[in-house]
């Protein structure tokens, strides 16, 4: 995975806005909660474009400093939720592997999920997503020096 595949902020802006769009038609949510960092920007785009005010987030280290993937068991995850029902959506930035979606649904089975980009074997455990992306690795906007 060599090849690197850039997202400019125009490109982010109006992908997010695609994701609310497809978001609108899936059901009624009164909640986001936003993974965290990922997450952060997408769902405060989605906040507002879905008129949703109840915001929360999980911290989530499913990476380690040096960028290399940590064991299921190793992943770092704080948060304090109190409900999460079937009106509750997860955003994330990105479905890379669909391993991120995996643990949290086993922690919140009723919520739905969501991201604005997933790759090939994230895809399925997405639920929502705006676009798909090749298997490369992905340089955000705020990535760019």
């Amino acid at each position: 995975m060599s090849e690197k595949y850039y997202i400019s902020w125009q490109d982010f802006h109006r992908d997010v806005k695609n994701l609310a769009d497809k978001i609108r038609v899936s059901g009624n949510y009164s909640q986001i909660i936003a993974v965290s960092r990922g997450g952060l920007l997408p769902a405060g785009i989605l906040a507002y474009e879905l008129d949703i005010r109840k915001t929360q987030t999980i911290n989530m280290s499913s990476y380690d400093h040096n960028y290399e993937r940590r064991r299921d068991e190793d992943i770092e995850l704080e948060c304090h939720i109190d409900v999460v029902d079937e009106h509750t959506l997860i955003v994330d930035d990105l479905a890379d592997t669909g391993r991120t979606f995996q643990i949290l649904r086993k922690k919140f089975p009723q919520a739905h999920f969501a991201c604005v980009y997933a790759k090939p074997q994230g895809g399925a455990d997405a639920g929502i997503f705006a676009r798909a992306l090749p298997e490369q690795w992905i340089v955000f906007p705020w990535d760019v020096e």
